[in-house]
């Protein structure tokens, strides 16, 4: 059995709008492994979740998942009967969603909306499911279980919120846990929280976590390993530490150098010239040529992800046979030639 509990390669799922093809996840290919958290970090609009809602099966039409390979303990969720797919949602994957307060129904109180999840995928009772949704709520962090689990969601602060929406992904012991953008719209203090408790329970229960977030604080603080995204395709994968101490791809310096740092003297920050090309106007070749200080002709034709020695990988034409360095800058360990 592969020591991966979720293996994803060249994953592509599309949006067909008015006659046109919009590859929103275009040859997405990353590992889960067992007992370990992956961050996926880009900008807005790279495919982050739309990856993790490919791997439920969420993708609503016009969107449709046209290629490509999802396992899941060794199972092809791809090809997986709607039914089966329904006892794994949310049993055996779950996924905390980014607007508590959208992703809950408002016409329902906590304990009705906890107590199904246990309905549908355990068979259990209004009494046994209430009990069980109170000492989720408990596990959370949530005072007085026992008086939220009768009021409505409007009742509740966006943190405690927050903690429900984890109380519910979390009330069937998954085995993986996808949380997307968790401590969006949170205050620190409260970010902080959350963090601290998807990690503790990741701890006690053993599940594996992707954690989806723009926020690269959040995967030092987290992550064991990182999948970069970039215009629907993963740019690197890393793990954490090799990611932050020795970024390859342009676009991951650029993210770490816009950040601002507190172990070092900075006097300005370094942003990332030039916008995210619209769906419908991709470059033909690398996604980020336009706005890459490094690129040359070779970087009209697209690069394939490959894996360097260390064994972490990089879409990158700089770290291959055929680069030419004479025809633009070689960037090797953050160092630059001409």
């Amino acid at each position: 059995m592969s020591e991966n509990i979720l293996d994803i390669k060249d994953l592509r799922t599309s949006f067909f709008v008015e006659g046109n093809e919009i590859k929103a996840v275009d040859g997405v290919t990353f590992q889960v492994p067992k007992g370990k958290t992956l961050g996926i970090v880009g900008e807005s609009g790279s495919g982050k979740s739309i990856s993790a809602l490919s791997v439920l099966q969420l993708i609503d039409d016009p969107g449709k998942i046209v290629g490509g390979s999802i396992r899941f303990k060794d199972e092809e969720l791809t090809t997986a009967k709607t039914s089966r797919m329904r006892n794994i949602r949310g049993n055996e994957i779950s996924m905390i969603f980014q607007e508590p307060m959208t992703s809950l129904n408002p016409v329902y109180t906590i304990g009705q909306q906890l107590r199904e999840a246990y309905k549908i995928h355990q068979g259990l009772g209004k009494k046994e499911g209430t009990k069980r949704s109170i000492e989720m709520l408990e596990l959370v962090g949530i005072p007085s279980p026992e008086k939220r689990v009768d009021q409505y969601p409007y009742e509740l602060s966006g943190g405690m919120r927050q903690r429900v929406m984890i109380a519910m992904a979390l009330a069937c012991k998954p085995e993986l846990l996808i949380a997307d953008e968790p401590t969006t719209a949170l205050d620190v203090t409260i970010q902080a929280q959350i963090l601290e408790l998807i990690k503790n329970l990741q701890e006690e229960i053993g599940m594996s976590v992707v954690m989806i977030t723009h926020d690269l604080g959040v995967v030092a603080e987290t992550c064991d390993y990182v999948a970069v995204m970039y215009c629907g395709k993963v740019v690197e994968f890393a793990d954490v530490e090799t990611l932050f101490e020795n970024p390859r791809h342009p676009y991951t310096v650029g993210l770490l150098s816009s950040l601002p740092r507190h172990d070092i003297d900075q006097d300005e920050l370094v942003p990332i010239k030039g916008n995210v090309p619209a769906p419908d106007e991709m470059p033909s070749g690398c996604r980020f040529a336009p706005r890459c200080p490094h690129a040359s002709a070779i970087c009209s034709e697209l690069p394939e992800l490959e894996t360097q020695e260390d064994g972490n990988d990089v879409r990158c034409w700089i770290y291959t046979e055929q680069w030419d360095g004479e025809k633009g800058v070689k960037v090797y360990d953050n160092e630059t030639t001409s």
